[in-house]
């Protein structure tokens, strides 16, 4: 298996309004509660500011699949844990109704360096699982995580639009993914990867491991201010070898950013304006 070194705990909350019970609340009481989840809301979108180790972006979802996104960045699932009980204390999570979630980490695949430090290590005689050779692949990933600190504890990307969806490994009897030798995996994932670099500054992606915690086994969110790129990466993707053959798809959402401070406009039913 490839080696893999992980980063913040992450959480996607897809909630429902129920619109028909906010509507027939009076305004100053609309106005008390709005003020109280923008308050604790504003405080968890800045919280990787001030170092306390994660952050929360909320997103206005197109479509029947759901109207809000929490996305949650946190250093631990006790902190996720955290930040859902703190939601579902609010006065707004009587208007809230669960439409999905995901539960995952963000990771890095690598596969490259895996194929090298497996190959070093069996020159140096060392046996697969010994005490000696578990201690070389902790210093190893020791340093990788060091080295990927940045991409492993971001901030949660200020771009307008965000695509989220989960996605598989084929292990089906014809083709399955996890069959292959890891040097052949390392070579259709560089590809894929090529790929995604053709569109460096003009969509962010983040891949988090879910396997274990998930009915899928990753997470992709795609961050860009132009939505039409999602369309044109993830098509173009889908032509390599590694997509076209092995890759499962779960389901897509879509959503514009609202700032914290515009709650109360998106709750009245107007266009969010986007948190920068």
């Amino acid at each position: 298996m490839p080696l893999t070194i992980e980063g913040y705990s992450v959480l996607h909350q897809m909630m429902r309004i129920r619109w028909t019970a906010w509507r027939q609340l009076r305004a100053g009481l609309k106005r008390e509660i709005v003020h109280e989840a923008a308050a604790l809301l504003s405080g968890m979108e800045q919280m990787s500011s001030s170092g306390s180790g994660g952050q929360s972006a909320l997103f206005s979802l197109l479509g029947h699949k759901g109207d809000l996104m929490l996305v949650h960045f946190r250093s631990s699932f006790d902190e996720l844990n955290r930040a859902e009980m703190q939601i579902a204390q609010l006065r707004l999570s009587d208007y809230l109704e669960p439409a999905s979630s995901y539960l995952s980490v963000i990771e890095l695949g690598l596969y490259e360096s895996s194929v090298k430090t497996y190959r070093e290590l069996a020159e140096q005689g060392l046996e697969p699982h010994s005490d000696e050779w578990k201690q070389a692949i902790k210093e190893i990933l020791k340093r990788q995580t060091e080295a990927m600190r940045p991409r492993l504890f971001p901030e949660i990307p200020k771009a307008k639009y965000v695509c989220f969806y989960p996605m598989d490994r084929r292990r089906g009897e014809d083709k399955n993914w996890y069959t292959l030798p890891i040097e052949e995996r390392a070579r259709q994932m560089h590809e894929h990867g090529l790929v995604g670099r053709r569109y460096a500054g003009e969509v962010k992606q983040i891949i988090t491991g879910s396997i274990g915690f998930e009915d899928w086994e990753w997470g992709v969110d795609l961050f860009a201010d132009d939505p039409l790129v999602f369309k044109k990466l993830i098509y173009e993707m889908r032509f390599d070898e590694v997509s076209a053959v092995y890759a499962q798809f779960g389901t897509f959402y879509v959503g514009v950013r609202c700032s914290w401070c515009n709650l109360g406009k998106l709750l009245n039913g107007e266009v969010p304006e986007v948190s920068r």
